[in-house]
């Protein structure tokens, strides 16, 4: 039974708020079973008359709305999995210094072991374990059997011999 287009309106409107009730049953949102409903009527009114004919139209509709909420509740799932999609691209994404910079890292980081090496072997230690290593003063002085005043300066003499070298380097 094919119908007209009038009667196709007619049998959406008269059915309507019912379509959307069973719809937001599925999706458990009303706003979306709304804008479900509004693509089953676009769907079931852009289907040809010259197609095979429904013999039951309203339980045709009610199919194309069932199925599109489906199809809404696994999309919606499948972006839940890939929320962190973003953040995935970000990691692939290479945030790294470029070879120029790795160049200039490189020769940067060869001064300053020149720099490290001509200093004496307490202050060079002191220096390490600080910004190498990650200790504390304290523990640097508990470990060199020296005052926590005489780690920091010791620490502080290598930062800055370290930085007057790559000054003088960088000219």
């Amino acid at each position: 039974m094919s119908l007209p287009p009038n009667s196709k309106l007619d049998l959406y409107l008269a059915h309507r708020n019912a379509l959307v009730d069973y719809a937001a049953t599925i999706v458990g949102c009303r706003a979306q079973a709304e804008d479900v409903v509004q693509e089953a009527w676009l769907r079931f009114n852009g289907r040809s008359d010259d197609a095979v004919p429904i013999s039951q139209p309203l339980g045709y509709l009610y199919r194309i709305v069932r199925n599109l909420a489906f199809d809404l509740i696994r999309r919606v799932a499948s972006e839940r999995q890939q929320a962190n999609g973003e953040d995935l691209l970000d990691d692939l994404s290479d945030h790294g210094p470029g070879p120029e910079q790795q160049a200039v890292s490189s020769d940067e980081l060869r001064i300053v072991n020149v720099a490290l090496a001509e200093l004496p072997e307490r202050v060079r230690r002191a220096f390490e374990m600080h910004r190498l290593e990650g200790h504390t003063l304290q523990h640097i002085a508990a470990t060199l059997n020296i005052s926590v005043g005489l780690a920091h300066q010791l620490v502080h003499q290598a930062l800055c011999h370290c930085a007057d070298r790559l000054e003088q380097a960088n000219g």
